[in-house]
Parts: C-alpha cells; sequence; structure tokens
C-alpha cells in the first residue's frame, strides 16, 4: 500500500475527497496533510478525518492554534534536551548541543511534550538524561542524545496510544 501526503493552503474540498476516496481502497492511504496557511479552510475539513495522535520529529514549523486545540493531548514532540531550559524558537539541532555546552551544564537529554501554540512549551511528558562531558562537541553531545531519542519516543508514543 502506498501512503499519500497531502499540502494544502486553501479550503481543502479536493483534500477532503482524496481522503474520503482513498479511505476504502487497498491501494493507497492518506497518512498526513500539511497545511501552510494556519487560516486555511483544510484545517477544518481534515481534523475529523481519523488520525489519532500526530507526532513530530524535526518538524521545524510552528504548528497553528486550530491544530493544537483540535489535537491536545495527542500532538507529540521531542525535543533534544531538558526543557523547559534550551527550548524556544530556534532552538534545534546543533544549536541546542552548543547552547547547553556554553552554558556549563554537567547534564543534558530529551524532553517528549505535549504541543501547544507556544515553541517547546506543551506539557512535559517524559525526560531523559545524559551527561555533558568535558571536551564534548555539538556532535558528541548529539550522538548521546540521539541515542535516547531511538531509546525512548517509540515506547513512550505506544503508551500514549494505549492511553487513547
Amino acid at each position: 500500500m502506498k501512503n499519500i501526503a497531502i499540502f494544502a493552503s486553501g479550503s481543502g474540498t479536493n483534500a477532503e475527497n482524496i481522503i474520503r476516496h482513498f479511505s476504502t481502497r487497498k491501494s493507497a492511504k492518506v497518512v498526513a496533510v500539511f497545511v501552510n496557511n494556519p487560516q486555511a479552510g483544510v484545517i477544518k475539513r481534515v481534523t475529523g478525518t481519523g488520525t489519532g495522535v500526530i507526532v513530530l520529529a524535526g518538524f521545524l514549523w510552528h504548528i497553528p492554534a486550530p491544530i493544537t486545540v483540535r489535537y491536545e493531548g495527542r500532538l507529540v514532540n521531542i525535543h533534544p534536551a531538558l526543557l523547559p531550559g534550551f527550548g524556544g524558537k530556534g532552538m534545534y539541532g546543533d544549536r541546542v548541543h552548543r547552547a547547553v555546552i556554553d552554558s556549563g551544564s554537567d547534564k543534558t537529554g530529551i524532553t517528549i511534550h505535549y504541543v501547544n501554540e507556544v515553541y517547546d512549551a506543551g506539557d512535559i511528558i517524559f525526560q531523559a538524561e545524559c551527561p555533558v562531558l568535558p571536551g564534548d562537541t555539538p556532535q558528541t553531545l548529539a550522538d548521546r542524545v540521539h541515542a535516547l531519542e531511538y531509546r525512548y519516543y517509540p515506547t513512550v508514543i505506544e503508551e500514549i496510544i494505549e492511553k487513547l
């Protein structure tokens, strides 16, 4: 079966039609709808199509309020540091790891959190720590943080889904 992602900006009638069409087919299914206009009517049309949980993994665009409200408690992100520190707009990837190192902190880690309308400010679901070692570079620190991400993110997502 093929997966279909829809990118939309308008009212969403075509997106809704495509979703309905493939909902009964075995050849393909719509797995995602991406919207670059927070006022687009498509948001209202597709929010009732049955998506259980939205998982962000390196998605850097701000999620508009109509989506965060509709998927409250079902929209999850992972951040490569221990929030509330080292979060917010522009804090991703090597920028986060560089900020942690420059701060002199002796630990960092991951934060899995619900997404709301403010970058990295949603309720924390889970955190795991790792040390910041003398001589660390953003890359060496990122390697340890990634290991935590790979270990914990799938199981935390599974736990969230089981609770729904």
